[in-house]
């Protein structure tokens, strides 16, 4: 992971230095780099030395990267791990342009893996931009929100953490089974990491998770235990989903659906939901030998499916 993080200032810098900064500024910012984590990890079913591991790694990074610059501009935020946004330090233009950039250095480095990994690239990318049009369009008047919500966390968050996996065991010249194993492994571990990013937001006590509590919910963001207790039709959430379909930017309001939020059964229902995919996922990994490498691979999906920040 040293190894990233050098490569990943070397790979973003320009000739300009003003992008130099700009690409570097959420990149110093801090991120957990879970993506090129789990593409190390999936390597380890393999030759994990192969020098393309590293690039992979770089390149999942910096796709997820570039998505944060423009994820800031569409939901005009403020702040990014806890620095400001590109977008408020200078203005959209800039941030827009950053994370382009940014999108043509993982689109550079793909290259030099070969048609292969462009061809997945490509596909990744086509689901992450069709999992944010979703989340921007919302769901029609006929459509499941909550099934509508989880195929914008597949196409936003699995994706990409799935390619991490899968680029990881690619590139280190793992079996097809086992690659194809690691890739369903990555897409349920993303999802469960997102909806592990869900419930924190609302039950958490502090600002642990990197944000406010409750700041989708002030935002009036869906996220799964809120969509899973819209679907209560008990009379004792009359109150709650008055709460929830009102203006939540009210301190006392939002306070009041936070208090009757972590105190539902749709906080259950999430975490189990969530524990389910974890489940999932490990099953998956009966592919591999028994060893090491899966028990640190199970260990990571209890770890998202689980963790407090």
């Amino acid at each position: 992971m040293d190894e990233v993080e050098k490569a990943l200032h070397g790979h973003v810098e320009s000739e300009a230095p003003f992008v130099t900064e700009a690409a570097r500024h959420l990149m110093e910012a801090g991120g957990k780099r879970f993506r090129p984590l789990l593409c190390f990890l999936a390597a380890e079913a393999g030759d994990a030395s192969s020098p393309d591991v590293l690039t992979a790694a770089c390149v999942v990074e910096l796709t997820h990267l570039a998505s944060l610059y423009h994820d800031d501009v569409m939901d005009e935020a403020a702040l990014r791990r806890g620095a400001e946004s590109a977008n408020a330090r200078w203005d959209n233009h800039v941030a827009i342009l950053t994370g382009d950039f940014l999108f043509s250095k993982s689109s550079e480095l793909t290259a030099s893996l070969g048609p292969d990994a462009v061809l997945i690239q490509a596909q990744t990318f086509t689901r992450l931009v069709e999992g944010q049009i979703l989340e921007t369009l919302g769901p029609g008047p006929d459509d499941d929100q909550l099934a509508h919500y989880l195929r914008v966390v597949a196409g936003k968050t699995g994706s990409l953490i799935a390619t991490s996996a899968r680029y990881g065991a690619l590139f280190a010249g793992a079996s097809p089974e086992v690659v194809d194993a690691l890739t369903s492994y990555g897409e349920k571990v993303g999802v469960a990491f997102q909806l592990s990013d869900d419930i924190l937001d609302i039950a958490s006590e502090s600002a642990e998770s990197g944000k406010t509590p409750g700041t989708d919910l002030r935002e009036g963001v869906p996220t799964l235990p809120v969509l899973i207790a819209r679907k209560s039709a008990d009379p004792a959430d009359a109150r709650l989903l008055d709460l929830l379909d009102g203006d939540l930017t009210d301190d006392a309001r939002h306070a009041e659906a936070l208090s009757l939020l972590r105190a539902h059964p749709a906080m259950a229902a999430a975490r189990d939901y969530v524990a389910t995919e974890a489940t999932e996922a490990k099953r998956l990994l009966g592919a591999l030998p028994e060893g090491p490498v899966r028990t640190a691979l199970e260990a990571f999906a209890d770890v998202v499916a689980n963790r407090s920040s």
